[in-house]
């Protein structure tokens, strides 16, 4: 079935709603409601259902569908059972310890997930900068680093990674991009130290006073709630979920039908909201279902309406002028905006066809590090970009951390994260010497930039929110 181009307009309207509904004053409260958001879900999205399946293209529905409801278990099991742990006390929020949260996820996103570790994290990061007047910039930065860059190590760490696996990359190729990852990280943690070291010093004086005093050791409250988590880490790694391929194909077995997968997190998520200390979930951090039902309600609408703007894509692909370079700036920019997951299956069967060795899981080696690069870092740009990025955006909102709008987080992302991303590119994808003097030459300016805001003189009325 041939998509023409006007079928890509009811993600492009979805899209469109998410950015500027919570900007127009008419609609910023109407589009707060959950029920609201899941109506213009299925208002864009059922009309592309009905129109796939009435051309007799159900199988990519089916896909979507069941993808949806991969997403949405895992995101919903991380998010039940991180909510059930709480980091007690109370340490100064100095950028020092900022930074060192932020470092610390950035390891364990490859290893419990960028999801597992966002959820981990926020919670004790806005707990600990609770006094303090200037928190956005931590929320953006914990985006970029626990629940995008920091999880590109294992398949565990993002989505796409996994799917990667599934389709025979070696568990451990991912470690190949160990430098990548440090890259970026590194750089971001400094540019994060940075601006957080302005931003401490202009404090109001009563605020730093109050973050002084409320000084607590640290403690864990709910601490079975890790073997939870371990649990789930290891259904995503070594648990099946329905094969959907085997059953179109006509030759499932009864075990290819059932999600074992998705049960499993299920059944964890129950064992976890009904043991563990429950101060710790409802009275400490606050725990209510709106952050999940938001992004459940959003998302379905995303996987629907992207079906057809996915198909455009593949149709296109081979106009397109592929290389290196924009490989990794085609996977990152689309990932930005459908979704980094179904984005790099997307180009990754599309290299498949191109050939070259030497090759992983029949992809060139060099497009493979590009696609998985793109679709793992440029996750961070928007929102939308991975699933995460919603859930933290909506922990944050819940916690009273009024959060950028989505052309605001974009603005941001552009700010701080692409610079470095275009850093990395130049120096680790070109392949070209002169580019790579060019990376190296913007990497110094980005470092410039942070050792900068170290000596500035603090102002009162510095706001990173001022970009949103």
């Amino acid at each position: 079935m041939q998509v023409q181009w006007w079928g890509v307009i009811p993600f492009a309207i979805m899209l469109a709603t998410i950015a500027v509904a919570p900007l127009v004053p008419a609609t910023r409260e109407l589009w707060e409601r959950q029920r609201v958001q899941l109506q213009v879900s299925l208002l864009l999205g059922l009309p592309v259902a009905i129109w796939f399946l009435a051309a007799s293209e159900g199988q990519a529905v089916v896909h979507a569908l069941v993808e949806y409801g991969q997403f949405i278990m895992l995101l919903l099991a991380l998010f039940v059972v991180s909510g059930g742990i709480f980091l007690a006390g109370d340490i100064r929020a100095t950028p020092r310890v900022n930074t060192a949260f932020l470092a610390v996820g950035s390891v364990l996103a490859s290893f419990i997930g960028t999801t597992g570790a966002a959820m981990l994290l926020i919670r004790p990061l806005l707990n600990t900068n609770a006094e303090r007047v200037h928190r956005v910039h931590t929320v953006v930065f914990t985006i970029f680093i626990v629940a995008n860059t920091g999880g590109l190590l294992t398949p565990l760490g993002d989505p796409p990674l996994f799917l990667g696996m599934l389709r025979g990359v070696p568990f451990t190729w991912t470690f190949n991009l160990f430098p990548e990852w440090l890259f970026v990280n590194l750089v971001l943690l400094a540019t994060y130290y940075g601006l957080d070291h302005r931003l401490w010093r202009s404090e109001p004086k009563e605020a730093r006073q109050r973050d002084t005093t409320r000084v607590e050791p640290l403690r864990v409250h709910g601490a079975i709630h890790f073997l939870y988590l371990a649990m789930i880490v290891l259904s995503v790694a070594f648990a099946p979920s329905v094969d959907v391929q085997a059953i179109e194909e006509g030759h499932a077995t009864w075990y290819q039908w059932i999600p074992w997968r998705e049960i499993i997190m299920l059944s964890v998520s129950m064992a976890s909201f009904f043991t563990g200390p429950r101060t710790a979930r409802f009275r400490d951090n606050r725990f209510t279902w709106g952050p999940i039902q938001e992004v459940a309600a959003i998302f379905i609408g995303i996987f629907l309406t992207m079906i057809p703007a996915l198909r455009y894509l593949a149709q296109v692909a081979p106009e397109l002028p592929l290389n290196r370079l924009t490989f990794f700036y085609f996977t990152g920019g689309l990932s930005a905006v459908l979704d980094n997951a179904p984005t790099y299956l997307t180009f990754f069967e599309m290299a498949q066809q191109l050939g070259g060795e030497p090759s992983v899981a029949e992809v060139w080696e060099p497009f493979l590090v590009s696609i998985s690069l793109g679709a793992v870092f440029f996750g961070a740009v928007t929102y939308i970009g991975n699933g995460p990025n919603f859930m933290v955006k909506a922990v944050a909102d819940s916690a009273g951390v009024t959060m950028p709008s989505f052309g605001g987080y974009v603005v941001l992302a552009f700010r701080y994260l692409v610079p470095v991303l275009v850093a990395m590119s130049l120096i680790f994808i070109s392949g070209v010497g002169w580019a790579q003097i060019a990376g190296w030459v913007l990497t110094g300016l980005l470092l410039l930039r942070a050792l900068r805001s170290l000596v500035m003189k603090p102002r009162q009325e510095t706001r990173v929110e001022d970009a949103s």
